[in-house]
């Protein structure tokens, strides 16, 4: 960056991990908004620390002579550049004001404005900057402010959204020195049904599982690559859990709201070491009824913090408003944050014997669940009255309705086979099993190893039952 911000500089001073190690997929995406001469002002949204700031940084220094970055956390002045108004002019004027070394070439300068949860107001400039035609303009923001509604509608029609995850499966393989081709030659295996040889399901396999342990956070990841080991992984992750408890503090509201997301955010391994693994609210606060922690639910859920997994009423489409909102499972937005959460012995004997089929099969639904909502599915499952038909999830094609089981060991698959042979659900066509075995069909299901996962919306868009 040829010109910037003294706050820019101060920030890129504290650059955790090296971009050019850590290939994203909102790095074409940013190149495809920045050749669309009919772009909008632009709002990257997320979790925390999922690598927004490092993203936007990276693609700006390789793409503008001339970049003004305004962080509202750090730099709590610049709140005060829309005080004379909403147009570039005005807000120009004002940020010249508080840095008069800053210069603004038309057509070659972007303003980065990060933290934009800490000041909703920068929102309603973008009809500004868009009708105005001489910057570009990147805003990020992170999902655990509750102000985005606001921001929302400060600048409808005015915008372009594009919401960012920690690391899939596939931008790790890439940190790991993969190429895209490599992900092909993966997709190809399931899409003509081709076992992997030997070689190829042990690599996959074991990269897989590394995955797991780490989950996908950007500086646990970058740390992992650069030193070629579990070094330090498991403090980073546990540093970020405690970041994400204090973020909550500082965003929820106060009192009692606050304490219920806590108790909800600190529960959740609980749940998930149990057969049953739906959310109690009685057995986080006993005579706590389940209408008062909806709300809690959902703020979390909204933050990027969890994924909640809903239980459909009835097994057909469509699967949008066909569950019931008071009976759910909660998962890790990232699966690192479960594994954080363990106890220490559970973490020696997840990073010396990768042994995953214990804890009741949590990280295996929980590390499926974080690999379907990357892939934009939303999450429902499915249990009867009887608890003689239970499924982990259900997803959907174009004109099917498809169960997936996640076996951590190879058990019987009785729910899987009952919902695909009865005529009950004429939705169904097929099914998905997967499990640690290789690829596989047996006329009513396909049985795929867990690492395929990151391509089941790929395969399913173009599958024909």
């Amino acid at each position: 960056m040829e010109k910037c911000d003294k706050s820019c500089n101060f920030a890129a001073e504290n650059v955790i991990y090296d971009m050019e190690l850590l290939k994203r997929k909102i790095d074409t995406f940013l190149s495809n908004w920045k050749g669309d001469n009919d772009r909008k002002p632009l709002i990257v949204k997320g979790a925390r620390q999922v690598g927004k700031t490092e993203s936007i940084r990276f693609f700006a220094k390789n793409n503008y002579k001339n970049v003004i970055e305004i962080n509202f956390v750090f730099q709590k002045q610049y709140k005060q550049i829309f005080s004379d108004g909403y147009d570039v002019e005005s807000i120009i004027k004002n940020i010249s004001l508080l840095n008069p070394s800053l210069s603004f070439p038309e057509g070659d300068t972007l303003f980065f404005f990060d933290e934009l949860q800490e000041c909703p107001d920068c929102a309603t400039c973008l009809k500004s900057f868009m009708q105005d035609g001489r910057y570009d303009v990147i805003c990020s923001g992170s999902l655990m402010g509750v102000y985005y509604k606001e921001i929302e509608s400060n600048s409808v029609g005015y915008k372009e959204d594009y919401e960012m995850y920690s690391l899939d499966f596939e931008e790790f393989l890439w940190a790991k020195g993969y190429s895209s081709s490599m992900v092909d030659d993966v997709y190809a295996h399931l899409e003509t049904l081709q076992p992997f040889s030997a070689l190829e399901f042990d690599v996959l396999m074991n990269l897989f599982k590394d995955y797991m342990i780490l989950g996908g956070m950007p500086e646990v990841v970058y740390n992992y690559v650069k030193n070629k080991n579990f070094s330090g992984s498991l403090n980073t992750q546990k540093q970020l859990r405690l970041d994400y408890e204090e973020d909550i503090t500082k965003y929820a509201k106060e009192g009692l709201e606050r304490t219920k997301i806590l108790n909800i955010y600190r529960h959740i391994p609980v749940f998930l070491a149990k057969d049953n693994k739906k959310f109690q609210i009685t057995k986080v606060a006993p005579r706590a009824r389940n209408r008062e922690y909806i709300g809690s639910i959902k703020w979390l859920e909204n933050a990027g913090i969890i994924n909640a997994c809903y239980c459909m009423q009835n097994v057909e489409l469509p699967l949008k408003g066909n569950y019931d909102s008071s009976q759910y499972k909660v998962y890790f937005n990232d699966t690192g944050m479960l594994i954080a959460s363990l106890d220490e012995e559970a973490q020696d004997d997840l990073r010396i014997n990768k042994n995953f089929a214990t804890y009741k099969g949590a990280i295996y639904e929980n590390i499926v669940a974080e690999m379907l909502v990357k892939q934009g599915y939303n999450l429902f499952y499915y249990k009867n009255e009887k608890s003689t038909v239970e499924m982990d999830f259900f997803i959907r094609n174009a004109d099917s309705l498809i169960p997936v089981e996640v076996k951590a060991n190879d058990n019987a698959t009785a729910s899987l086979n009952k919902l695909i042979e009865s005529d009950k659900y004429p939705d169904i066509k097929f099914g998905i099993k997967l499990c640690n075995k290789n690829i596989g069909y047996n006329g009513k299901f396909y049985t795929l190893p867990y690492f395929l996962t990151f391509l089941l919306k790929r395969w399913l868009r173009v599958k024909v039952y």
